[in-house]
């Protein structure tokens, strides 16, 4: 089995959860060091603290912070309380920008379509079942995995009260796509990367699909590949390598908040030729393969993590 140099740390952004939890659980047991940087309230702890425990248990050391990473404080807390914790030998092999904070409000007001509505009430009134209990059975089947019922059901909701506005754009601006240049600097200006370092971080289908709501977001994940394209570029000299991948469609806590997610998902496993949506363990899977010698060459790549979804 792999086995990362015990010098070696992943400081990972958003790690208490998703993609940046389960990066965490597979580089911890090949070995490396893990400080998670996470932002829960005092109550999530109770749900979230055993997953953090178990990572010790591999045998790696383990730093946390609960705190806001896209604050300057922030972000200096967590580096003065690293230093000490990497002594002499320890650097940074991997940086993992896995922050979700963005806004998903409209553009412009929205009046959902009545042809899913009218579809049922058609099918209802052809075998003279009540609309009702037709409606019903129709979204009892969707809940229950019936993926190619999607189009029989209502669109989702949206709030025709608040539209985005430039505050908005500029903090999901910097949460998703930015920060990860205050990040990379700070850490290469204490000395803390190895020599042979990666920053990788996150993007989706939607920086190139509008999705209704999704505007702010589709904006930063542009805003973070274009970016990453030049960290590749000023910090290859440096030893970095600098890539982001590309997941397909994953249940996690931050799809959930996104309005019509349900049908997200139900387009991704009917597109998927695999059949099934991407999971977190996927993108870790991949994110420790790049972590390894042989991944030394790879620089400034988008990687596409989806089983074939994007193909569909």
């Amino acid at each position: 089995m792999v086995r990362f140099n015990r010098d070696y740390w992943a400081l990972i952004l958003g790690g208490s959860s998703g993609f940046g939890l389960a990066t965490a659980r597979k580089l911890a047991g090949h070995g490396m060091n893990v400080c998670i940087v996470h932002r829960d309230r005092k109550g999530a702890m109770a749900r979230i603290q055993p997953s953090f425990e178990a990572l010790g248990a591999t045998g790696v050391e383990v730093a946390t912070f609960n705190l806001d990473a896209l604050s300057n404080e922030g972000r200096i807390t967590v580096l003065d309380g690293l230093a000490p914790l990497l002594g002499q030998k320890g650097k940074i092999r991997l940086l993992l920008h896995s922050i979700a904070f963005g806004n998903l409000k409209l553009l412009a007001p929205y009046t959902p379509p009545s042809q899913a509505r009218a579809a049922r009430e058609k099918i209802a009134n052809t075998f003279n079942i009540a609309p009702e209990t037709f409606d019903q059975a129709v979204a009892q089947a969707f809940t229950e995995g019936a993926d190619s019922l999607c189009g029989l059901q209502d669109p989702p909701d949206y709030s025709n009260e608040l539209f985005l506005e430039a505050e908005d754009f500029n903090r999901t601006l910097h949460a998703m796509g930015v920060s990860l240049v205050e990040w990379v600097q700070d850490l290469h200006g204490r000395g803390l990367f190895a020599g042979d370092a990666r920053v990788l971080s996150l993007t989706s289908e939607g920086n190139r699909v509008a999705w209704r709501g999704y505007a702010a977001v589709s904006a930063a994940k542009a805003v973070l590949e274009a970016v990453s394209r030049s960290l590749a570029v000023e910090f290859a000299p440096f030893g970095l390598r600098t890539n982001v991948i590309q997941a397909g469609v994953t249940d996690t806590a931050a799809l959930r908040i996104i309005p019509g997610s349900a049908h997200m998902k139900a387009h991704a496993r009917l597109r998927n030729p695999c059949g099934r949506l991407t999971r977190p363990e996927d993108v870790a899977d991949m994110i420790f393969l790049l972590c390894q010698d042989e991944a030394a060459w790879v620089n400034g790549a988008l990687i596409c993590v989806d089983g074939g979804e994007r193909l569909g």
